[in-house]
């Protein structure tokens, strides 16, 4: 899914993230003012990260005219594949450090990426949980119909260890490639349930409820954010991870059910 929202963003003190973060923390300091950036932003980002980084979008937008950003949400390891393989982009923020690993192993990362929020599962349930779910042993009922996140996608990774911890079995009717398209068997009524991040529950307050279970503790996801190496718009990379990285930004993603690192 690529989502394009038109940024007008000019700036008035260039803040610098890649390989210019402080060594305890590795989060960016200012590096000087007097500045611009300017012309297009192209940010991969998890699709967890969909409301969140829209409504960070248009706060830069408000903050700083002249840039255009263009977010493309998927699930991480479609995205590190991607830019792997030359797909043009200047920032990346992935749902998990072993896919961002894949990109920065690779050579393609800027810089030492950071980990600005994380994020646990709940089953998402039909609105009314008409069947009843109480935690992750009720998704080993044969007649329920439960959707996944595949294994090679944070969403699936953390879904198996969570299932684990729990010494349960559960036998999915489908794996879905992203955590949006897992949710979205549930909002269809093809499923029963779906281990999804809090984050996309909460998102979809209105027609799924969410149930909390105490093995989710036992696979939360750190969220990475890093400049590319590659990037066309260097600047811009740096000032949207500032930006990202700011208490304003950080209350749109808590507000949203992500947590501080």
């Amino acid at each position: 899914m690529r989502i394009r929202a038109v940024v007008t963003i000019g700036l008035a003190a260039l803040i610098a993230l890649a390989g210019c973060g402080d060594g305890a923390t590795g989060r960016p300091v200012a590096v000087g003012s007097g500045s611009t950036v300017t012309g297009p932003i192209t940010v991969f980002a998890a699709a967890s990260l969909t409301e969140s980084f829209t409504t960070i979008g248009r706060r830069f937008e408000a903050a700083y005219p002249g840039t255009t950003v263009t977010f493309n949400f998927a699930g991480s390891s479609a995205l590190a594949t991607q830019i792997n393989e030359g797909a043009p982009a200047d920032v990346l923020a992935s749902a998990a450090p072993k896919s961002m690993a894949v990109v920065v192993d690779a050579g393609n990362g800027a810089g030492t990426p950071t980990t600005f929020v994380r994020n646990q599962l709940v089953i998402a349930v039909a609105e009314g949980n008409p069947r009843g779910v109480a935690g992750l042993a009720d998704l080993a009922e044969p007649d329920l119909k439960v959707a996944l996140c595949a294994q090679t996608v944070p969403c699936g990774a953390a879904a198996g260890a969570a299932i684990e911890a729990a010494g349960a079995r559960v036998t999915p009717v489908t794996l879905e490639q992203d955590v949006k398209a897992a949710l979205s068997k549930l909002k269809l009524g093809e499923v029963d349930a779906a281990l999804v991040y809090r984050t996309d529950a909460k998102a979809a307050a209105a027609d799924v409820d969410a149930v909390e279970f105490p093995e989710s503790a036992k696979a939360v996801n750190d969220y990475p954010i890093v400049a590319l190496k590659d990037a066309r718009n260097a600047a811009g990379a740096q000032a949207f991870i500032a930006f990202v990285l700011s208490a304003d930004s950080v209350q749109v993603l808590t507000e949203a059910g992500f947590q501080a690192p």
